[in-house]
């Protein structure tokens, strides 16, 4: 599904409105109808019930008139106010404030502190709260008198209905912007906002629902958007497929470098991970001493003995046979365990020089490259890297904080540059194009955050591009599968006692539920 920013959708409306000629007004009433749909949901048993509507005098306010106004009709007990003098609201926001005070209800002045015992006594009693104050245009923080009526509709606790997105959070970039409301449904319309699908945004968000307000399809397929939130059917059309007539060679083969005193349990994630979601064959080039522990605990792979000077840590003289072992192989995944110190820069950057497969770059591997990140200028295959925010801070020369903040942004600005689709792993992983297109992924949860996980995914990625799938299909279906693995296992185990290991199981059964439920 597409996902736009503020701004590409007052275009969309703009086009709706101009171009196709559907009035702001019918927008405005289709909105309030999905609205009123969600407000009845939450309410169970309608007649009767008290909601408090809290409108700006923006288009948001707008729609909480009509909002209002259809609850009225629907038998609720509607007490709605503005935080605005009403003869200052003016467009279809004023046509449905005069409505609504035709038949009967005139909302509440809130412009200072004589009408707040008011709204306190209202939220005190009401049984649903409509956030209508501020729209996605939000671009300042929130302050005064305003940011005073948001607090108390939190402290007031009760159940909260937003109108397109919870008041106070950045359409554009999820942060919240001074306070927000905290919302537990959020009704947004034509297509979701950039800000409530990435944290702390989504955080505030509460249930999303995307409702069609009529605008027709060919204005949205009309707007350059290369922003998207990634969904099971894409992910499904995504996946390699399997024939009756086939060998264990046709699915793949991959090559997995790794490995360092203490951290092999690195490669032993990554080489089930990818035996799990469909590697036809796994090579896992290790220190020659270390072998025997690979070998007892994936059985399944190959194991490859590359030299290692006796010290648990492969030394670049190994670098003759990673070269010819590449030559046989459909991709390359290396870093997981690796360690770190001259000679495994020495290798990582001398794989990033002369692959010709596709190349997965994670954990160590991405460390000693942040030494010297120009070696990707020497980059002759399409590359994916998998970094945490702490991984990504360093490959970029900036802080934690700084990527955290703008994880969109900053995925995009590194992909670009440096050609490389950029997976910056985290709530909601950021899956970055070198062409500059983004997805969004959906899933996974808190019990994900835990030693390896970030190992299975790095198998994942490489075991579908080794079956044939592009990298970033490789790159937006494994992070997907991985997250969703994850869900499984935490509704089994819970997110506290998650492990990688759990994950790595899950696999198999949500790559067939996937697969079935998108026949």
């Amino acid at each position: 599904m597409k996902v736009v920013t503020p701004e590409q959708m007052r275009e969309i409306d703009k086009r709706t409105i101009n171009e196709i000629g559907i009035p702001g007004i019918v927008l405005m009433e289709n909105a309030a109808r999905k609205v009123t749909d969600e407000a009845v949901k939450m309410l169970g048993f309608p007649r009767g019930k008290l909601v408090a509507v809290i409108a700006g005098k923006g288009n948001n306010g707008g729609d909480a008139f009509a909002v209002a106004r259809q609850l009225k009709g629907e038998g609720c007990h509607v007490k709605a106010f503005v935080t605005a003098l009403k003869k200052d609201i003016t467009g279809d926001a004023g046509i449905n404030l005069s409505i609504l005070e035709k038949i009967g209800e005139s909302p509440v002045e809130l412009v200072d502190e004589s009408r707040m015992e008011d709204l306190k006594n209202t939220l005190e009693k009401a049984d649903l709260v409509v956030d209508g104050l501020l729209g996605t245009g939000l671009k300042g923080e929130v302050r005064g008198f305003i940011k005073e009526v948001i607090n108390i509709i939190n402290m007031a606790q009760k159940p909260v209905l937003a109108i397109d997105i919870p008041s106070g959070v950045s359409g554009e970039t999820g942060q919240v912007l001074g306070c927000c409301i905290q919302a537990d449904k959020t009704v947004t319309f034509a297509l979701p906002k950039l800000g409530m699908l990435v944290h702390p945004g989504l955080d505030h968000t509460g249930e999303l629902v995307v409702a069609d307000i009529g605008i027709p399809s060919k204005v949205i397929e009309g707007m350059k958007i290369d922003t998207y939130i990634t969904d099971s059917a894409l992910v499904a059309s995504m996946m390699p497929r399997r024939f009756k007539n086939s060998n264990k060679g046709d699915y793949g083969r991959v090559l997995i470098i790794t490995g360092s005193e203490g951290m092999t349990g690195s490669g032993c994630l990554a080489a089930t991970a990818a035996l799990r979601t469909g590697a036809g064959l796994v090579y896992v080039g290790v220190p020659a001493g270390l072998v025997s522990i690979y070998d007892a605990q994936v059985m399944e792979s190959v194991t490859i003995p590359l030299e290692d000077e006796r010290t648990g840590r492969l030394s670049k003289r190994c670098l003759s046979r990673i070269e010819a072992e590449i030559k046989r192989m459909d991709v390359l995944a290396v870093g997981p365990g690796l360690g770190t110190g001259d000679d495994i820069f020495d290798i990582v950057a001398r794989m990033v020089e002369m692959a010709d497969v596709p190349l997965v770059v994670d954990a160590d591997g991405l460390n000693v490259l942040s030494r010297d990140v120009s070696v990707l200028k020497n980059l002759k295959t399409q590359m994916v890297i998998t970094p945490h925010p702490g991984e990504m801070a360093r490959l970029c020369g900036i802080s934690i904080g700084e990527v955290q903040d703008n994880r969109i942004d900053v995925a995009r600005e590194f992909a670009e540059k440096w050609k490389v689709v950029t997976v910056l792993k985290g709530a909601r992983t950021i899956i970055a194009l070198p062409d500059g297109t983004i997805y969004i992924n959906p899933t996974g949860n808190a019990g994900m955050a835990t030693a390896g996980s970030g190992d299975v995914l790095t198998g994942i990625i490489a075991s579908l591009i080794g079956q044939g799938v592009t990298p970033w299909h490789a790159a937006v279906a494994g992070t997907y599968l991985h997250g969703m693995a994850g869900d499984n296992a935490a509704q089994v185990r819970g997110e506290h006692g998650m492990i990688a290991g759990d994950i790595v199981n899950e696999l198999p059964y949500a790559i067939k539920s996937l697969l079935n439920s998108n026949n």
